[in-house]
């Protein structure tokens, strides 16, 4: 059986102007048997399109702050720094890539893409809207922080099978409104959806973690 080779969307260095990777994204793929290639941020729709059916599955990987016009709002002073590369790109991925019915992970910034994209919309600042200290944790940043509690009959409950799991946690936004599409996997204790998936789909998922 061939190894899935499964696509990783690229973090960007302005000032360096050049593409990277953390590990962790890729050792993960690794150690649950896949092949992990960072894509460029190539944003043509023919380009884009092709890359949907050549891939396995796809990474939304973490990063900066989604562009709010992508929710249909405008950009707040709290908000952060915006990285217009991939706030052009992956919209259009993420579309062609559902198309494709391909698997999909978004992690933090992916998570937040998801929602955005399918409709739902953020907190551009969670100390404005939504005042906690569990959601910003000091560095070490792999390490867990608070508690999530999963929600029963979904994927999360399914793989994990317990009804609680401790997670890492350093974000400034999170869903707000929840995508009409999506459904909640899980919950932080003050009430934040720290997980979703999309139900009309083969596997798309996503975690704030």
């Amino acid at each position: 059986m061939n190894k899935p080779v499964i696509a990783i969307v690229p973090l960007y260095d302005e000032e360096r102007e050049s593409l990277w990777m953390l590990p962790g994204y890729m050792d993960g793929v690794i150690e649950a048997g896949g092949i992990p290639v960072m894509l460029s941020l190539v944003n043509d729709d023919v380009s884009l399109k092709e890359t949907s059916h050549y891939f396995n599955g796809f990474i939304f990987a973490g990063g900066e702050d989604l562009n709010p016009a992508i929710y249909h709002q405008e950009k707040a002073k709290y908000c952060g720094k915006l990285n217009q590369k991939r706030d052009e790109m992956e919209p259009k991925l993420l579309k062609y890539v559902l198309e494709a019915n391909k698997p999909v992970l978004g992690i933090c910034r992916g998570i937040q893409l998801l929602n955005a994209c399918l409709g739902g919309t953020l907190y551009q600042d969670l100390d404005q809207f939504h005042p906690t200290c569990i959601h910003r944790q000091p560095a070490p940043y792999d390490h867990s922080s608070h508690q999530v509690k999963i929600v029963e009959n979904t994927p999360l409950k399914d793989i994990l099978n317990q009804e609680t799991l401790m997670v890492n946690s350093c974000h400034h936004q999170a869903i707000c409104q929840l995508a009409p599409a999506l459904k909640p996997m899980a919950y932080s204790d003050d009430g934040l959806v720290e997980a979703v998936y999309l139900p009309d789909k083969k596997y798309v998922i996503g975690y704030q973690w």
